[in-house]
């Protein structure tokens, strides 16, 4: 997810996006890459922001290291763990809706199912007395590749070949060089429906789908992980639940259940 296919300055996207702070996952290779093609971006008028946030715990990430060049006034380096940072700033925008609803998040292609973790530590911060824990992800039908890791996340693809990790998913796929008539967003709901009609309690889905938005950097918006923290709530207080969350591109996602229990 957040991986894209332009490499230089493309064409200007229209209308124009506006944005308060975007939160770049990581200060390596690939945040570096994105830092650099926002601020591209930006001086060609495809976007607008307040502030880049590029979260990293090393202070010798490549981000800081390449800061002069990267050419971004609005560029800020957060040393922090992932977890710790997005517990702030989550926590804060789901306090104040209002004054993040302008903001957006950059993921990293390897990072953990992060907006899942948090989502979990809010539940289990919300009800202390109750059991909020993973349960496995029934296998969606329809899609080709999918593996389950360690954690319990079970990332799917509809790839069976080796995407560009630059690939920003446009309509004519570059690896098969049709059309690309997937979309891993619908096929989410549809694994929660199947999963329904099995006889599963499951709410949901909540999806955060990144989206390619100007200069090869794909983004999903601060406002829906509030939301998806809001159908959580909303699922858990009627009772005994599991919700469906997932965190995808249109080819590829990481998806995780969420159990909260009496």
């Amino acid at each position: 997810m957040g991986a894209t296919f332009a490499e230089g300055d493309g064409p200007i996207a229209e209308p124009q996006q506006h944005y308060g702070t975007i939160v770049v996952v990581g200060g390596g290779c690939y945040g570096s890459y994105y830092a650099r093609q926002l601020g591209r971006a930006a001086r060609a008028g495809a976007l607008t922001f307040e502030r880049v946030l590029v979260v990293d715990r090393d202070a010798l990430c490549r981000v800081a290291g390449e800061r002069a060049e990267l050419a971004l006034p609005e560029l800020e380096i957060v040393f922090e763990e992932w977890t710790t940072f997005f517990d702030r700033y989550l926590d804060d925008a789901a306090a104040h809706p209002t004054l993040r609803e302008m903001d957006a998040i950059v993921p990293s292609p390897l990072m953990p199912h992060l907006m899942y973790e948090w989502l979990a530590r809010r539940a289990r911060a919300r009800w202390p007395a109750r059991i909020v824990d993973s349960r496995p992800v029934d296998a969606p039908s329809g899609i080709p590749w999918q593996r389950s890791g360690a954690d319990g996340t079970h990332y799917v693809s509809f790839a069976e070949w080796i995407c560009p990790v630059n690939c920003i998913e446009p309509k004519l796929c570059p690896a098969t060089r049709g059309e690309r008539s997937w979309s891993m967003p619908p096929a989410v709901r549809a694994a929660a429906e199947e999963a329904r009609r099995g006889g599963r309690n499951l709410a949901g889905p909540v999806i955060f789908h990144c989206q390619h938005r100007a200069y090869g950097v794909g983004m999903f918006d601060t406002r829906d992980v509030v939301a998806g923290d809001a159908l959580v709530r909303e699922a858990g207080n009627a009772g005994e639940v599991e919700v469906l969350v997932g965190t995808v591109s249109h080819c590829h996602g990481a998806l995780s259940v969420l159990h909260v229990g009496e």
